[in-house]
């Protein structure tokens, strides 16, 4: 297993500039996440790294209450963002946050998977934001190896929950990245 807290904040680094890249107008312009804008997948991205900060603090779902639901990034996105993962990325580094539970909303879980699952919807949506605008779409082929070992002992769970999409066929030799991605319910 790779060093999630590691290959969480490099996520986080790698989707920095892509949020940065986006253009004025491509925020409100549908993303390749069904039912959502550029702005409002960003969105979910930003609430879910503040998620992050709290949990792993050990407050509960009850406890955070309606404070994240809706708007979080205000008038400036990319400086949302930038406040978001500085404290998820933190959150996740501290002492024996991997031990440590966090309340999430399916339940309990060791701060280790919790961690695995924001390093795969940062990666991903980064992945989305970047298809969604125009942009390079290559992820870091460290952080695909990194992913893969995350995602691929539980795709079959993954699928069930609807996060990330239905699999998608691959052909045979696909690279890694394609297979991910189709794994996460995106063409690649």
């Amino acid at each position: 297993m790779p060093n999630l807290p590691e290959v969480h904040a490099s996520a986080l680094d790698f989707t920095r500039p892509k949020l940065a890249a986006v253009a004025a107008d491509q925020w409100g312009r549908d993303s390749v996440c069904d039912g959502w804008t550029v702005r409002e997948l960003v969105n979910h991205v930003v609430s879910g790294n503040f998620w992050a900060d709290e949990l792993m603090a050990g407050k509960t779902i009850e406890e955070v209450g309606d404070r994240l639901d809706g708007d979080v990034l205000g008038d400036d996105p990319v400086a949302a963002y930038n406040a978001s993962a500085t404290v998820a990325a933190a959150a996740f580094k501290a002492d024996g946050a991997m031990e440590k539970p966090a309340a999430v909303s399916y339940g309990p879980v060791p701060g280790e998977v919790y961690c695995g699952h924001r390093f795969i919807d940062v990666l991903i949506h980064g992945w989305d934001v970047a298809e969604s605008t125009g942009q390079d779409t290559n992820l870091p082929e460290a952080l695909v190896e990194a992913c893969w070992e995350v995602v691929e002992p539980q795709a079959a769970e993954l699928d069930g929950t609807g996060a990330f999409g239905s699999d998608v066929d691959v052909p045979d030799g696909a690279d890694l990245q394609t297979r991910l991605l189709a794994a996460l319910g995106r063409r690649g």
